[in-house]
């Protein structure tokens, strides 16, 4: 735990919990800390809801993942090499901050490309990938993280007159909190060994699109289709078998289609909270506002 240090998400992330963050913690289950000393995080993220925990609970073991390997590659790196890439990510910010706007996009594209050579090489802790990632982050339009099929980065440079690039307090708290979390690229079902009934877990995997329109899953190569939040349900079951206190997160169907109860069906013998959440990242400005999302408790 971090006392008295209040950590936050180093970049920001389609779908994010930050603004949800206070509902999320109404729910957290009331020995945290206590009886429940393991948590598990197995659609990472930006973190929002691992860096509340973190900072306000002490746990004995901690387990994140996500299938994105250029973002699990930047939490390994602010685990194991931070100063390295605060040195390097500050550099970088100094560089593009004395740019002016127009000597700003050739520099942006140039970053891009460099990081897309990195993108799918193996290294396991690959500081000049984490810093050309948290920069083009901090830099591209929307903070999105979107890609094409070959898996490469295509956001184009956002309009920032003078985006915060290397946060170094939050960095360096950062890295002292992931000391003991175990840190995976991988598949959700990779945490299955690492849950039992002394764990929390927090699921918030890609949402279910509310409309054809809204099909953003590209945050890597692979899709998340309604067969995936089937499979994501069967999962559910086994670790409630465990008695594994569970949250899961998604859309609510019900914001287009009153009649579609896809997660009403689906979760059925659980609580389906629907709360009020706002659509921050979305390109057509009338499409922002206050949604209705789906907070599943199994306790």
């Amino acid at each position: 735990m971090m006392n008295n240090v209040q950590l936050k998400p180093f970049v920001k992330w389609a779908g994010g919990k930050g603004q949800l963050l206070e509902t999320i913690r109404k729910k957290y289950p009331d020995k945290l800390g206590v009886n429940i000393t393991k948590y598990a995080e197995p659609f990472v993220g930006g973190g929002a809801v691992l860096f509340d925990i973190l900072s306000k609970y002490n746990l004995k073991y901690v387990y994140i993942s996500d299938i994105n390997s250029e973002l699990i590659n930047t939490y390994k790196v602010i685990k194991n090499n931070v100063d390295e890439l605060i040195l390097n990510l500050s550099t970088i910010e100094n560089q593009y901050l004395n740019l002016n706007s127009d000597d700003r996009k050739p520099y942006y594209y140039e970053k891009r490309e460099r990081f897309n050579e990195l993108v799918g090489n193996n290294c396991s802790c690959d500081v000049e990938k984490a810093v050309l990632f948290i920069f083009l982050n901090k830099t591209c339009f929307n903070g999105l993280y979107r890609v094409n099929r070959k898996g490469q980065f295509n956001v184009p440079m956002g309009s920032y007159k003078k985006p915060l690039i290397c946060d170094t307090e939050n960095l360096r708290n950062i890295s002292v909190a992931l000391k003991n979390v175990t840190i995976v690229c991988g598949d959700y079902k990779k945490s299955e060994e690492f849950i039992d009934n002394d764990t929390f877990v927090y699921l918030d995997p890609p949402y279910r699109p509310l409309t054809e329109t809204a099909k953003f899953t590209a945050y890597s190569e692979n899709v998340f289709d309604d067969n995936s939040q089937i499979e994501l349900a069967e999962y559910v079951k086994v670790l409630n078998k465990k008695g594994a206190k569970i949250i899961v997160s998604n859309s609510d169907p019900k914001n287009e289609n009153e009649n579609d109860n896809f997660f009403d069906d689906l979760y059925r013998e659980y609580k389906i909270n629907r709360v009020q959440a706002t659509r921050m990242i979305n390109s057509n400005a009338d499409l922002r506002g206050k949604i209705n999302e789906l907070m599943i408790v199994n306790y």
